[in-house]
């Protein structure tokens, strides 16, 4: 399965999710599905958490420009 398959049947989940649910608990499933992503890139060796750690903190530091 191609990575465009997945975001596809992904989306697809989703929508079911937010139809028969609410959005909600649609909204939670994406979070799970992305918290099993993510431990399973970090055990193929995709990610580092410190890598992962270094973007959370630049994300949540805001920019001072100007």
């Amino acid at each position: 399965m191609t990575t465009n398959q997945f975001n596809a049947a992904l989306g697809f989940a989703f929508v079911i999710v937010a139809v028969t649910l609410t959005l909600g608990w649609a909204v939670l499933a994406l979070v799970g599905a992305a918290g099993f992503y993510l431990i399973g890139s970090v055990l193929r060796g995709e990610s580092a958490l410190l890598d992962l750690q270094e973007r959370f903190r630049a994300f949540a530091r805001p920019s001072r420009s100007g």
